[in-house]
């Protein structure tokens, strides 16, 4: 089953659900409320993004302040301070690196780190207008968080959610106490890329929709997901395989107010497996659309050979054999993708010293190996039949050093069959 079919089924249904829902909490009647959609308002105030109205509507608007701020001010009782939060181990480092990635954190996916953390920050900024759309009436100003964090080891994947540094302003008799903001979870599974009887354990609670005061004393929320452990399987070939899509709808609501809705507006990739020793650990979760690099370098004893030999295929293909007009070998831009069957392994082994043999003769009792490049263990390999790879004779003990450290990265990420991966040599 392809991602794109379901995905599109769930977000139109679930643009469709949030709206009733919220409408039905405000007590209004049913209308075609979604900000996101693009469809005609009822005649009510409405939020929209900052980004879309000229600057001189924003001049008669108060000036935004903090929330506790605008609480003691209206006569309601001090704001209390924020709850001590109970996280996860890493969140603080975590939170920090995202900050210096500010243009990717803000993006559907987030920034994704590695395999293993990502992390999602986005600063709204939203103005309400009134019911002739001509003017603003209102700003509510906060970042929404979401911190991610999957395990080499268990079937397992956590979130750290939160709603912070909340502004408001409200002018011609808005009150902003009643301003609500949601954040919902859920999630599908991509059955086209799971093994049989894939399955997710969700957390009890998926949804918080709270008033702003509410999110000031509490901003921190947490959700963990996990996938049921039926066991090793993976000798008869069952990897338990779960590739999970899980989503963050955010919301802003009020009584009196259409509700601004954006449906995923986050959104994480992950897979739960239990693969067996073939990545180190018998079992993990990973996020799958981190990109994964094996570095290596030229000014390394160990493997300098085995890294120039990379650098000449990516970089200068016409020095590498075979040779012939036009020729281009993947793993910088195009990725490679691992082939974990030790059969297929061999023979494209066996293959790669039979192209050495042609050029150089049989190394055979010499301290040199043959190398090639797309590795044996990828589906670019020699006997992918396009001729993009490349072989050299190399020192034995550098070629060897070389598999290692494809194999540690392998087992560093939990590389599967199939998963994607690239090379960066640096000088």
């Amino acid at each position: 089953m392809s991602k794109r079919r379901p995905i599109a089924r769930w977000v139109r249904g679930a643009v469709a659900a949030w709206t009733l829902a919220f409408l039905a909490a405000s007590g209004a009647s049913a209308s075609p409320a979604d900000s996101q959609a693009g469809r005609e308002r009822s005649n009510r105030p409405h939020f929209v993004n900052i980004a879309t109205l000229p600057k001189e509507e924003l001049r008669a608007l108060p000036a935004p302040v903090p929330l506790s701020t605008y609480l003691r001010t209206h006569k309601d009782k001090a704001a209390a301070s924020p709850s001590q939060h109970h996280g996860f181990a890493g969140e603080g480092d975590l939170r920090a690196e995202c900050a210096k990635h500010e243009a990717q954190a803000k993006s559907k996916k987030g920034w994704i780190k590695s395999r293993f953390e990502s992390c999602f920050k986005r600063h709204y900024d939203l103005i309400l207008r009134d019911r002739a759309n001509t003017e603003a009436i209102g700003r509510l100003i906060f970042d929404a968080w979401v911190l991610g964090f999957a395990y080499d080891g268990k079937r397992r994947v956590d979130f750290a959610v939160s709603v912070e540094n909340i502004y408001v302003a409200a002018d011609s008799g808005q009150n902003a106490r009643t301003w609500r903001i949601a954040q919902q979870f859920s999630h599908a599974i991509d059955t086209g890329e799971s093994d049989p009887g894939a399955a997710v354990t969700e957390p009890t609670v998926k949804r918080r929709d709270d008033l702003l005061g509410e999110w000031n004393s509490t901003p921190h929320w947490n959700l963990v997901y996990t996938s049921p452990d039926n066991g090793p399987q993976h000798r008869t070939g069952n990897l338990q395989r779960v590739q999970a899509i899980i989503d963050m709808d955010t919301a802003v609501t009020s009584p009196s107010v259409d509700p601004y809705v954006e449906v995923a507006s986050h959104q994480n990739l992950v897979r739960f497996d239990y693969a067996g020793p073939i990545v180190g650990k018998h079992k993990g979760t990973v996020f799958t659309q981190a990109r994964v690099e094996l570095v290596m370098s030229m000014k390394d004893s160990t493997v300098n050979e085995s890294a120039l030999h990379i650098h000449d295929a990516q970089k200068r293909p016409e020095r590498t054999f075979p040779s012939f007009v036009g020729k281009t070998v993947p793993g910088e831009n195009d990725p490679l993708h691992r082939v974990t069957d030790p059969n297929k392994i061999e023979d494209q082994r066996r293959h790669s010293i039979k192209e050495c043999n042609k050029v150089w003769g049989d190394c055979t009792g010499t301290r040199l190996q043959c190398d090639e490049y797309p590795f044996a263990s990828t589906r670019e390999g020699s006997l992918k039949g396009d001729n993009r790879f490349s072989v050299r004779l190399i020192e034995g003990t550098d070629n060897n050093n070389g598999g290692k450290a494809i194999q540690a990265t392998y087992d560093a990420n939990r590389i599967l069959n199939g998963d994607p991966f690239y090379v960066e040599i640096t000088p």
